[in-house]
């Protein structure tokens, strides 16, 4: 079994480098091969650049500018994506990361007519783990928690649909404890004993 792990936080000291890292440990306990990419340690670009957008329809499309990305998704059987959620988004470096490397040839392919065919069908399982600073119910009741839905319903459906898909979010980390993070941390570790 190969784990992606795929973290997107600027800070060497943040909580989704501790729970990267505490999940990474687990994994690797059960035998796990995990690989992980750090978007902002890679110095990751996440402009589509005119070129690559341009080509979004070549037949094939040209993925050489992130290359090693596709390579690693491409060997992965587990996905999970780590960060802070920002303005009840994801950071812009890994939005980033999904227009560039989750392209046409690599996560799907443009179907005949319209639609896409997914093609990271060797994905079985997605885990998010994400914290913001927004408290539950600003998150899910008042927002309709759009990182979920676009994970869940974009991205797992674009490039894998039959993949189990799970997300644990972090809320009010605006008023976090110790406590608390330590209670997370250990909501993962019992989360990626079977993942």
């Amino acid at each position: 079994m190969r784990a992606l792990l795929v973290v997107a936080h600027p800070l060497k000291a943040s909580f989704a480098k501790a729970a990267a890292a505490r999940i990474r440990a687990r994994l690797e306990e059960r035998g796990v091969e995990v690989d992980v990419i750090d978007l902002y340690a890679d110095g990751f670009d996440p402009r589509l650049s005119a070129d690559e957008r341009a080509d979004y329809f070549a037949q094939p499309y040209d993925a050489s500018r992130v290359a090693d990305y596709v390579d690693r998704l491409r060997r992965a059987d587990r996905l999970v994506f780590i960060f802070p959620q920002w303005w009840f988004n994801m950071p812009a470096i890994l939005k980033g990361f999904l227009d560039r490397a989750f392209a046409p040839g690599v996560a799907f392919d443009h179907a005949p007519g319209g639609g896409l065919i997914p093609r990271l069908t060797n994905i079985a399982a997605i885990f998010v783990v994400t914290s913001t600073g927004a408290p539950w119910w600003a998150t899910r009741l008042y927002m309709g928690d759009p990182v979920r839905r676009q994970l869940s319903r974009g991205v797992k459906a674009m490039v894998s649909p039959k993949a189990r898909f799970r997300m644990l979010t972090l809320h009010d980390m605006d008023r976090m404890t110790e406590a608390r993070a330590e209670s997370f941390l250990r909501q993962l570790d019992r989360a990626f004993r079977h993942f």
